[in-house]
Formats: C-alpha cells, sequence, structure tokens
C-alpha cells in the first residue's frame, strides 16, 4: 500500500484532470523527463522495501543511482561502430573509423542524415545540423561526442 503512494505521489505531476472529463489526462513527456521520474520512482519503492525494523530500530540501506558508469574513447568507438554495423546500407566489412561515407561506403546524403539521427538515439542528444555536415567519417562522430560529453582518453 505504501509503495503504490510512493508511486503515485511520484506520478502526481504528469497527471492532470481534464475540463472536461473527470477522469486523468496524461501529459505528454519527453522520454528523459520520464526516464528520471521513473529512476526516481524505483529509488524511493527500493528505499521503501529496504526498511527493516530489528531491534525496535528502522534501518534505510540507500544507494547512489547518479549516473552510469563512465564512458571511455574505447567504449565510444565501439558504440559508434556497431550503430554503423547496424546501418543496412553499410558493408560491415568495409567499415572502419576511417572510412568515408559517401565515398567508401558509398552512402548518399540521405543515407548520411539517417546515420546521424542514429547517433542522436544512440547518445541522447541532438547534433545541429550545422555540425552533421562536418561528420563524414566515424571518426569525427567519436570525436564530436567526445568533445561533448568531455571524454578523454
Amino acid at each position: 500500500m505504501a509503495a503504490a503512494n510512493i508511486v503515485r505521489s511520484a506520478l502526481s505531476g504528469f497527471l492532470r484532470k481534464s475540463s472536461t472529463y473527470k477522469t486523468p489526462v496524461v501529459c505528454r513527456l519527453s522520454t528523459v523527463a520520464l526516464q528520471q521520474k521513473i529512476t526516481s520512482v524505483n529509488y524511493a519503492i527500493k528505499t521503501y522495501n529496504s526498511l527493516n525494523h530489528q531491534n525496535g530500530n528502522l534501518y534505510v540501506s540507500a544507494r547512489n543511482y547518479s549516473g552510469g558508469a563512465p564512458i571511455t574513447l574505447e567504449l565510444l568507438k565501439s558504440r559508434v561502430l556497431l550503430v554503423l554495423q547496424l546501418y543496412d546500407k553499410i558493408n560491415p566489412e568495409k567499415l572502419s573509423l576511417e572510412s568515408h561515407f559517401i565515398n567508401d561506403l558509398g552512402l548518399d546524403s540521405l543515407d548520411h542524415v539517417e546515420v546521424i539521427m542514429a547517433m542522436e538515439d544512440e547518445f541522447g542528444f541532438e547534433i545541429p545540423d550545422v555540425d552533421a555536415e562536418r561528420l563524414l567519417r566515424p571518426k569525427d562522430i567519436v570525436q564530436y561526442i567526445a568533445d561533448k560529453e568531455d571524454v578523454y582518453e
């Protein structure tokens, strides 16, 4: 019962009453905001479930869910190459960090845009069109994301 109250109170900011109907309507959320809210709800439930009454004392075990593992340059390279290998118009045998999307891999401008969109989905931020035009090799994408995410060696 208490866990349900925690979830209800955590999600209360996302529910509102409709003006014409008396039913709750879920407000539109970005994926990031929803993930943050789900993380905080999961944390609250785990904290509630970890409450123990031993010898009349109340013990709470808390964990730090502030972020994931740090991104290294090697992990960044492997993630970029994996996204590119999964793209159906790229031959994985021809793919390397130095291969040019248009000259070496035979992609056109629309394919390049789709590759950039796949990178945006993978890493969770938008790449402006001005910057996307300069990202013509996987090496360029790795360097751009490393600069954006403050990844050094």
